[in-house]
């Protein structure tokens, strides 16, 4: 039996869910996963934006109980030292720190304007200003870290900031996010990671959904 287990939402609707599960996956943590009901309400609360906090996912783990992503990661992170999920260089790290904070803690008019939805795919979709305000945050800071790494990942190899940015890359997709070459190449190099090759197939297999997030943008 599994020595953990992590507490999801849904796969195609659920950003911080997906976050979650790829820190797990980046620690090489063997876990079991629990779904949550779609039909709990505050489940549908979290995912439409309506809950002023965020117990999903939750990890249990070696008799520690750890919810709110960017928990889970620092946790992953000190419990899973070699897994390097932060950069082994101290500015590095700190950098790390700071957009996976950026991200947990701002970005609202991206979330609310360009909702994760994997089985959507909206052409032509129309970005309205303060979502593009978010959009170009985001593209600095991608644009930012790949310079000083290298690439192809933010920093280099992968960190706990692609974790918390993949998600990101799913919505520029659906929402046909006109990208830089640079930031067009990350994406692929996320979509390409065999973890959320493995999330989006089953994402794509989920036989629940949200009306609330699948309206005709």
């Amino acid at each position: 039996m599994a020595k953990a287990t992590l507490t999801i939402s849904s796969k195609n609707y659920s950003s911080w869910s997906l976050r979650g599960w790829l820190l797990c996956k980046l620690a090489g943590l063997e876990f079991d996963e629990e779904v949550a009901s779609l039909d709990d309400p505050s489940t549908r609360a979290e995912l439409l934006l309506l809950s002023p906090s965020f117990l999903v996912p939750c990890l249990t783990h070696d008799g520690v109980k750890v919810w709110d992503t960017l928990a889970i990661a620092e946790y992953l992170a000190e419990a899973m030292p070699a897994a390097g999920l932060l950069p082994s260089e101290r500015t590095a790290r700190a950098h790390c720190r700071s957009i996976c904070g950026e991200m947990h803690s701002g970005f609202y008019n991206l979330r609310s304007a360009l909702p994760m939805n994997l089985k959507a795919h909206h052409p032509g979709f129309k970005v309205w200003a303060g979502a593009q305000a978010d959009i170009e945050r985001v593209l600095a800071i991608w644009r930012a870290s790949l310079e000083a790494s290298g690439g192809p990942y933010l920093f280099g190899k992968l960190s706990m900031a692609d974790a918390m940015y993949a998600p990101v890359c799913t919505r520029f997709i659906t929402y046909d996010v006109k990208l830089d070459a640079q930031s067009a190449a990350y994406c692929r190099a996320i979509m390409s990671w065999s973890a959320m090759e493995e999330w989006v197939a089953a994402a794509k297999a989920e036989p629940d959904e949200l009306e609330e997030l699948d309206v005709e943008f």
